[in-house]
């Protein structure tokens, strides 16, 4: 017995291959991301690993394991979502000793006249270009986790 095309086409499974630019991290992949990045800790006590680009945006995970210099991103947004651990942001200000590290990134020792914020798993941050920012944490505190969009404004 032959079974027409049509009723074939229904019985076998369909794979759907997913829309030009779709992706989906679950939160124990970002997790297992983040915490393969420990042993690749530069002496600025940060380590990223980019996930995918998006064309004017890409996605990356942070690792931190302390805190970091102040820095000012001429061309992108941070646009980030605080995966796990606790850190203080001082966003705003001035950098005093700032110096050109690469295209476009501006790094210094501090930030005078920032605002200081307490960040927590869960949180949502958005930094504007062209804003001095710096990520401080405790001694003892932990690792500190974010999920980050870069985005060209």
């Amino acid at each position: 017995m032959r079974i027409p095309s049509l009723i074939l086409m229904f019985l076998l499974p369909v794979v759907a291959a997913e829309p030009p630019g779709y992706k989906h991290w679950t939160s124990g992949q970002l997790r297992d991301r983040a915490q393969s990045l420990s042993p690749k800790v530069d002496a600025h006590k940060i380590a990223t690993e980019r996930l995918a680009d998006f064309g004017r945006y890409h996605a990356l995970t942070v690792h931190r394991e302390g805190s970091g210099q102040a820095e000012v991103h001429e061309d992108w947004a941070d646009f980030f979502v605080v995966e796990s651990g606790n850190a203080k942001l001082v966003v705003g200000g001035t950098i005093p000793d700032a110096r050109r590290t690469g295209p476009g990134e501006i790094r210094g020792s501090k930030i005078n006249g920032g605002t200081e914020q307490t960040l927590s798993a869960g949180d949502v941050v958005n930094i504007p270009a062209r804003t001095p920012h710096q990520f401080l944490l405790d001694s003892g505190s932990g690792d500190f986790n974010a999920f980050v969009l870069k985005i060209k404004p």
